[in-house]
């Protein structure tokens, strides 16, 4: 199973819909649902996991399972339970955010000091909801150090998640290199044998790289976030298919500016795609043009006529959809 992580700001429906178009990706997790004081709406839901509409899964048919994350077990689950309703693929709770507004918040990461509140969220997430609906959490090693690590994949496990996904740093690690994949498998040796399914997260930027976290961790299940969005064709190839060219990409822009365009305010339209190409640079070289030739327009318009020139240029557009697709 080959999973597509959750990155709030940068990996939202618009790009599920396009990164899950190339192949490869077995399922999605949302970005975070953040709950604290309130029971929301159906609509706060779908607002984030606009899937939920189409039976919860992306366009191209990809489950997609939603994430809430907060600190108040009782809250967590009157939420995780009218989420339910809505019949998602499964419900994700959140103890791997590093965001230092999301940690001050008690969210995220910062609870994993907390072990006994992480199982008692869980427990309490999973007694609310019906039996059928899978529940999984997500954590990270620790928050300032991992000294904790089993004891919160303990407390997950022991609550009755159906699966962890644990990313090999702590908070205080970052995103910076390296991923600690063997701390996975020590933290999998103290857990007893009827335990969740175990999903390895971190550098995961190569079929190679794959290949050797799964031999680290024992993990035969992954998930990916930032090599996916650099490399929309990387699930493809850790799951055996060639490597995607550029040109298979660049039909998927106009679908990409589409549903930007419907989605995000004009003043932000234009971030929205230079922040992905700005991923794309790294193993692209048509994107580090692309990206240069975009860097100073913020116009629209004018991306949108400049990504009309990059079909002539580059590749043949996705044309009946994405044209059906452009906001009047």
């Amino acid at each position: 199973m080959l999973l597509l992580a959750p990155m709030e700001g940068l990996l939202d429906a618009t790009l599920r819909d396009v990164l899950t178009r190339l192949g490869g990706v077995d399922r999605c997790t949302s970005e975070f649902i953040r709950i604290t004081n309130t029971l929301l709406p159906e609509r706060a839901f779908i607002r984030v996991v606009p899937e939920l509409l189409n039976g919860g899964r992306t366009a191209a048919g990809v489950p997609v399972r939603p994430q809430l994350l907060g600190s108040d077990p009782q809250l967590l689950a009157e939420n995780a339970a009218r989420l339910a309703t809505l019949n998602p693929p499964g419900i994700d709770l959140n103890f791997g955010c590093p965001a230092k507004t999301v940690n001050n918040s008690r969210g995220g990461a910062v609870l994993l000091d907390e072990p006994e509140l992480v199982g008692r969220i869980v427990a309490a997430v999973r007694r609310a909801v019906p039996a059928q609906v899978p529940v999984s959490a997500k954590m990270r090693l620790g928050y300032l150090d991992d000294a904790r690590a089993e004891d919160n994949a303990l407390a997950i496990t022991e609550a009755g998640a159906d699966e962890l996904v644990i990313h090999a740093r702590t908070k205080a690690q970052g995103y910076k290199p390296p991923a600690h994949w063997a701390r996975i498998a020590q933290v999998a040796q103290a857990l007893p044998a009827k335990r969740p399914v175990l999903i390895a997260n971190g550098e995961v930027w190569t079929a190679e790289d794959a290949a050797r976290c799964r031999a680290l961790t024992g993990c035969e299940h992954l998930m990916i976030g930032r090599g996916q969005i650099t490399d929309p064709g990387l699930a493809h190839a850790i799951q055996g298919g060639e490597p995607v060219p550029w040109s298979r990409i660049v039909p998927l822009l106009p679908l990409f500016w589409a549903r930007v365009s419907a989605r995000v305010e004009r003043r932000h339209r234009a971030g929205r795609l230079k922040q992905w190409l700005n991923y794309l640079r790294h193993r692209h070289a048509a994107a580090q043009q692309a990206f240069d030739e975009l860097r100073l327009h913020h116009d629209p318009e004018a991306i949108a006529a400049w990504i009309e020139q990059a079909q002539q240029r580059w590749g043949r557009p996705e044309a009946a959809e994405a044209r059906s697709a452009q906001p009047c």
